[in-house]
């Protein structure tokens, strides 16, 4: 099925002309593969960078031919530049070095907010397998239970788990055009990639897919009115965080890591590239900082201990917290059921609520400072 469909999709996308109205851009060679699934189509134009703002109206027009395709639910189509000549990327050239750089506040106030969100922060690590997602899910349950209104951007594409954190499926609903209804879970809004595609789908998507996606889910989604927009990064310093970093007027970044030294040598990537970009570090998370034995309830530090502080100390930002080690806190997030609010009043649930609350108040701090050093118009 997935290849008639991708077969017709390839055929109607004929009819599109090229760039200077010469071939079609499948003769010319400037459609990337097509991918399919369940309904869903998405790919790339290779279009001359210098053109792409003028060339916006051929990518409105394959995405339209594509939508007439049936068995076509939905479809996902993003110009890619091509490279300069010698191999370079068609990218902003760096500012010379006599040329001021421009004040943090003045960058975030050139970045687009999205209607309805007061902060966005995003919470990160520099590898995998550190339990980003879970805390991303777990933090974003203890900002609901302390009286936020709160959603969650899984913006791990290649591999997104907030559908099972928040035991939800489905597909989200479109509000009108583009713009898609978020999915819900305990009164969490979340909006995934992995509502698009099946569980076992890999996403084979190259960085330009990958930005039009994020772009996609987070300013053609209807969020509401919320307090705050928690964006469950993927590990690392890539595509997809650059362009948070640099397109989204982020309130802060959480880092997670655990307390050995190689998960801190990552862990450092990541903070000094929101530093360099010049979104705020809300703090370090030390996850599975310890383990409690669940029969003799003794004390064991299987990955060492403190390494996150020490390192938060060392690098003037805050410490936010320690989570445990513990088969429960695993045990949950596989259920679908985030030990926020299976055991709600449980001492590690009381440990993430505190952890949002330094958040939440680490926010309000940045976002203070930077209205203080808004220039100040004075009538004499």
């Amino acid at each position: 099925m997935s290849d008639t469909i991708k077969n017709a999709v390839i055929e109607k996308l004929r009819q599109i002309k090229g760039p200077n109205l010469e071939g079609n851009i499948v003769s010319l060679g400037l459609v990337s593969d097509v991918f399919v699934s369940d309904g869903r189509v998405a790919f790339s134009i290779t279009v001359p960078a210098e053109r792409a703002q003028e060339l916006e109206p051929l990518r409105q027009a394959a995405e339209k031919v594509v939508k007439e395709v049936d068995g076509v639910e939905n479809a996902m189509v993003a110009l890619t530049a091509e490279r300069a000549p010698g191999g370079a990327r068609n990218t902003p050239s760096r500012p010379a070095p006599s040329r001021p750089q421009r004040a943090p506040e003045e960058q975030a106030a050139s970045k687009p907010g999205v209607p309805g969100i007061k902060h966005i922060i995003a919470v990160a690590s520099g590898k995998g397998g550190v339990g980003k997602s879970t805390t991303t899910a777990n933090l974003a349950l203890a900002m609901a239970a302390n009286g936020l209104k709160v959603g969650v951007l899984d913006a791990d594409i290649y591999g997104p788990s907030v559908p099972r954190l928040f035991n939800v499926s489905g597909r989200p609903e479109s509000v009108s055009g583009r713009v898609l209804k978020p999915l819900e879970g305990y009164g969490i809004k979340v909006m995934s990639m992995g509502f698009m595609v099946e569980e076992e789908t890999p996403m084979i998507w190259r960085g330009p897919m990958v930005i039009s996606a994020l772009t996609q889910m987070l300013r053609e989604v209807a969020w509401g009115d919320l307090d705050v927009l928690v964006v469950d990064m993927p590990p690392g310093t890539g595509d997809a965080q650059l362009t948070m970093a640099q397109q989204v007027p982020l309130a802060g970044a959480v880092i997670v890591s655990t307390p050995q030294d190689l998960a801190l040598i990552d862990a450092r990537k990541g903070l000094n590239m929101f530093k360099r970009v010049d979104v705020p570090v809300l703090g370090i998370i030390e996850n599975m900082s310890y383990f409690l034995c669940p029969d003799c309830g003794s004390r064991h530090d299987i990955f060492g201990h403190g390494g996150a502080r020490d390192e938060a100390s060392r690098l003037g930002v805050p410490f936010l917290g320690e989570i445990p080690l513990l088969m429960k806190i695993r045990e949950t997030s596989d259920a679908g059921t985030p030990i926020v609010v299976s055991d709600p009043e449980g001492t590690v649930a009381g440990i993430y609520k505190d952890i949002a609350a330094k958040v939440a108040g680490e926010v309000e701090t940045a976002a203070s400072s930077a209205e203080r050093a808004a220039p100040q118009i004075v009538f004499d």
